[in-house]
């Protein structure tokens, strides 16, 4: 090719004969698939609910109540049955009876944490119940400061799991006796007979 000004097609030429001719193998378009990336989280349609929120709707429900459980429940589109589920352990109400150890013990810890809070609030309230107090002021306050935390103690206590057969052998055997009931003899019909 000789030095000087030449046209974009007589380029095009002279660059495509001197590079090296590449195979390119034709795509036939049935052999070609796309894939699109799954997204991240929860797909549309999949109602399975995971772990970890299922632990903080149950540790919700006992900590702070069922409404304040099914406001959060209601904010990711769980319905209140699954609540009562949740609260108790379960993944499901179809598994209520069969509650998941990871949630269970999640809830337990939470109420361990919120117990051992009110337990603190309950001794310094009692610490503040003074002679001088007690003179001077009003403990009616304290008392029932007092008194609230105990009960809030006793309610983040984990349920005991006791079954009503397990309750009767407890207190040993017991004796169903059946009495006939006493019967005056005008009370039975009368028949003469003559022999």
């Amino acid at each position: 090719m000789p030095i000087g000004l030449v046209s974009d097609d007589e380029l095009a030429k002279e660059i495509e004969s001197l590079s090296p001719k590449k195979v390119v193998p034709s795509v036939v378009k049935s052999d070609v698939e796309i894939i699109d990336k799954s997204p991240r989280g929860r797909a549309e349609g999949d109602v399975n609910v995971p772990d970890s929120l299922r632990q903080i709707i149950g540790e919700e429900s006992v900590i702070n109540g069922r409404e304040s459980a099914l406001a959060l429940a209601r904010d990711f589109g769980i319905s209140a049955s699954s609540v009562s589920a949740y609260a108790n352990g379960a993944t499901s109400t179809t598994t209520y009876d069969q509650p998941k150890s990871s949630i269970i013990s999640h809830i337990n810890k939470s109420r361990l944490r919120a117990s051992k809070k009110a337990g603190k609030v309950l001794s310094a309230a009692l610490e503040a119940i003074s002679q001088d107090k007690l003179d001077y002021t009003d403990a009616k306050d304290l008392a029932s400061i007092a008194k609230d935390m105990s009960v809030i103690i006793k309610n983040m206590e984990p349920p005991v799991q006791s079954d009503q057969a397990s309750d009767v052998n407890s207190r040993g055997p017991q004796f169903v006796i059946f009495a006939p009931q006493f019967r005056d003899e005008r009370s039975f019909e009368t028949i003469e007979v003559k022999e």
